[in-house]
């Protein structure tokens, strides 16, 4: 057989696939050759298990940890799991630099746990299994819920909160407690004659939370306090001193500086509430409407509805209905 013939048997005979090219790589190819086939089959098989694809071409590769890449996108993902806001972290920022810390441990763990053969113990396969349908279940709800999860949308139900929640009142007040009625009768007189209500507080009252701050009392609300005092401060015009009236205290003398509505939390006090709202009222209507695509049906027992309206949860899944109190 000529030089000719016997390459091209001995090319048919390595190129058949891969699994048999390793078995016969010794007599058809160097060290080298099996070496680089090594390689390629050790980087596919991590391809499919720990190494997501860039989000982008510009997205660069900040880090790599073996023959494997960690990107631009990836350690920023990382550090807003984590509650960074600023979505245009760069290398360098502390912030960055400790999300990246965090990949590099990760992706270490998780090299060296595919080299041991972790991932195809089964229970590593169960919680993999597990993690996987939770990650699946959280980018359906970002892709199905969370565009519809709008400022526009929660502008709106900003409105109309605001519009169903009456206005409450509320008053600024300062106050002088003495021990006796006489005491305070005497504190009236005086502030009627002209004696400085706040500086007549110092004086006088007998309240330590307030008294070195001229008896203020601040804004508040008539739910807020106690009846007594919701009596005397919102039936006082602005600028008047109360009648003496008593409290489990002592009693008191008040002088109203303020009335007003109470501020409105503006829209972006409520804006990450509302936010939450809609994204939980999304996930339910997501999952009412799945749900008749894929009907629910529990095997477990339920605690009786008595039961369950005293805090008591169903028993847990597997439980039998015939089980008594012991457990029998």
């Amino acid at each position: 057989m000529s030089i000719k013939a016997q390459m091209q048997d001995r090319s048919a005979a390595c190129g058949v696939v891969v699994a048999l090219a390793l078995l016969a790589l010794p007599a058809c190819a160097d060290q080298r050759a099996r070496e680089d086939i090594a390689e390629t089959a050790r980087a596919a098989s991590l391809d499919s298990f720990t190494l997501a694809p860039p989000l982008s071409e510009t997205d660069p590769v900040v880090a790599e940890v073996g023959a494997t890449p960690i990107h631009l996108s990836q350690v920023r993902r990382e550090a807003a799991s984590e509650g960074a806001l600023d979505a245009a972290l760069q290398p360098g920022d502390p912030v960055f630099e400790a999300a990246l810390d965090v990949l590099i441990e990760q992706r270490l763990l998780a090299l060296e746990a595919h080299r041991r053969g972790v991932h195809r113990d089964d229970e590593a396969r169960r919680r993999l299994a597990i993690a996987r349908e939770r990650l699946l279940g959280n980018i359906l709800v970002e892709t199905a819920v969370a565009e519809a999860v709008t400022d526009e949308a929660a502008r709106a139900v900003y409105a109309e909160q605001m519009r169903l929640t009456p206005a409450v009142e509320e008053v600024r007040a300062r106050h002088i407690l003495t021990a006796t009625r006489r005491e305070a009768e005497e504190a009236a007189r005086l502030v009627t004659e002209g004696a400085d209500f706040a500086q007549l507080a110092v004086q006088i009252s007998r309240d330590p939370a307030t008294r070195l701050e001229g008896g203020n009392l601040g804004y508040f609300t008539a739910a807020g306090i106690l009846p007594a005092f919701a009596a005397a401060a919102f039936d006082t015009p602005v600028g008047a001193v109360s009648a003496p009236f008593q409290s489990e205290s002592g009693w008191h003398v008040l002088k109203v500086e303020d009335r007003r509505d109470q501020p409105r939390p503006s829209f972006e006090d409520m804006r990450a509430n509302i936010l939450r709202f809609l994204t939980l009222q999304g996930i339910e209507a997501l999952l009412q409407e799945i749900e008749r695509e894929y009907p629910v049906r529990r095997l477990s027992a339920r605690a009786p509805e008595a039961l369950r309206e005293d805090g008591e949860t169903p028993l847990e899944e597997g439980a039998s209905a015939a089980s008594g109190p012991d457990g029998g």
